[in-house]
């Protein structure tokens, strides 16, 4: 064999070992908490990925968790109602998909809205699921995987402490983090050994490039989806057909090689322990001489008037980048609202209150680009198993961190899922991957 050709033998593996997906150990137990029908449908489109690769999961609930928008069981529902109209051409392809009527058994309604202040509430459909799921007799842990609120898990937590140790957490977090910072700040402050993946920019990395007119970014629904089916034209529906899919890292990191190890390159990212969890608790009005890391917990607390209602009333709103926030009485004179900010950038704050010493405060900070950041006294204190995205520069990409670490392995996912889509084509309409 001449010597040139060995080394495009020996490129062509190496090229093909980076890319491919690692065997996973054992089909992992899992449970899908969404917020899909909410205002962000890239739910719908990471549902339609699990839905047609269901055989590689024991897929044990599929949860309703909306803490923003009107996200809803129902919707669930409704994709799996395409997914059954397609189900006979998908199951000549892979015989052990679940049924239709086995996904519907698992639907459960969880939280609607975010958490009070003190992160927790009442139990739902959806949160005492998860603890029967967490309590079964298993060797193997169940894994959690959050595209929403992560309010149910906190309300699990809360009534059933000791499933902290049967379950494993990936949330996609950020701008759901934002909406989640009361659910969240109890987790960190009441289980800080609980293990859990707290991916706040990686999955960025999996968002179609609008700049880029190419089969893996604007075209891949003209080149790979069109004409694959129910749930392939139900797919345009979302983002006009362009992948957003933010939530889908969760799923491609129980796909690809030991979910254990956090630190290994994986489908769904490469992640680094974190020991502190950034918490700064204000009491006074900000200004931009004021600096937080992004995802940081900002605790305000604002003094005032005591007055004769109960701890935990509402008090005033917290108007914030055009969103409002409820404030709450916490006794004493004593006002707050907790905020986490899903993005480096400057912000401004305005209260509204019948209460004068309230009404119209105002403020301003800057949001910092790097996560966890430098220490800061007041954080919450974490265990051995809190991971994050990866803090290196050269994984960023403008300001999101740890982007790179799910990008390199968008075109392989994509091309994988190119030849499930074809299943779903009539003959002489299929792409070129078959």
């Amino acid at each position: 064999m001449k010597r040139s050709t060995l080394i495009l033998i020996i490129i062509f593996f190496v090229a093909f070992s980076i890319n491919a997906q690692n065997p996973i150990p054992k089909k992992p137990r899992i449970l899908i908490s969404t917020d899909i029908g909410g205002t962000d449908a890239d739910d719908n489109q990471s549902m339609a990925h699990l839905l047609m690769y269901n055989e590689m999961f024991d897929i044990e609930g599929l949860v309703s968790s909306p803490s923003f928008g009107n996200g809803s069981k129902e919707e669930i529902l409704r994709m799996i109602d395409l997914y059954e109209k397609d189900y006979p051409k998908l199951k000549e392809h892979v015989k052990t998909l679940k049924t239709p009527n086995e996904l519907r058994a698992l639907c459960k309604q969880g939280r609607r809205g975010n958490a009070p202040i003190w992160g927790y509430e009442k139990p739902t459909e959806g949160s005492d699921w998860i603890v029967k799921c967490a309590r079964k007799k298993c060797s193997d842990p169940l894994w959690v995987l959050v595209w929403g609120g992560i309010e149910d898990i906190a309300q699990a937590l809360h009534d059933a402490p000791d499933i902290q140790s049967n379950i494993r957490v990936y949330w996609i977090g950020g701008p759901n983090k934002k909406w989640s910072v009361n659910a969240y700040a109890y987790i960190a402050e009441n289980f800080p050994n609980l293990w859990i993946i707290e991916n706040n920019a990686s999955y960025r990395g999996f968002i179609h490039d609008s700049k880029k007119t190419d089969k893996f970014n604007t075209m891949y629904y003209d080149k790979c989806i069109l004409g694959a089916g129910n749930l392939g034209k139900d797919f345009k529906n979302y983002y006009d057909g362009f992948v957003k899919m933010g939530d889908t890292p969760s799923l491609l990191y129980m796909m690809d090689g030991n979910p254990e190890d956090p630190t290994k390159e994986s489908w769904g990212g490469s992640f680094e322990k974190m020991t502190e969890s950034p918490r700064i608790i204000f009491t006074r009005n900000t200004t931009l001489k004021d600096t937080v890391p992004v995802y940081a917990v900002m605790e305000f607390r604002f003094k005032g008037p005591e007055i004769k209602k109960e701890v935990g009333t509402k008090c005033f709103v917290f108007t914030i980048a055009k969103q409002n926030w409820d404030g709450y009485y916490l006794g004493n004179g004593i006002y707050g609202v907790n905020y986490s900010p899903k993005a480096p950038e400057s912000l401004s704050y305005e209260i509204t209150s019948d209460i004068k010493e309230l009404n119209g405060l105002s403020g301003a900070f800057v949001v910092g680009k790097q996560w966890p950041g430098k220490h800061i006294a007041s954080s919450y204190k974490l265990g051995d198993n809190w991971y994050t995205d990866k803090s290196d520069p050269n994984l960023f990409k403008g300001r999101w961190q740890g982007f790179k670490t799910t990008e390199k392995w968008r075109e392989a996912v994509l091309t994988d899922w190119e030849k499930r889509w074809n299943w779903l084509k009539v003959p002489g309409n299929r792409s070129s991957q078959e």
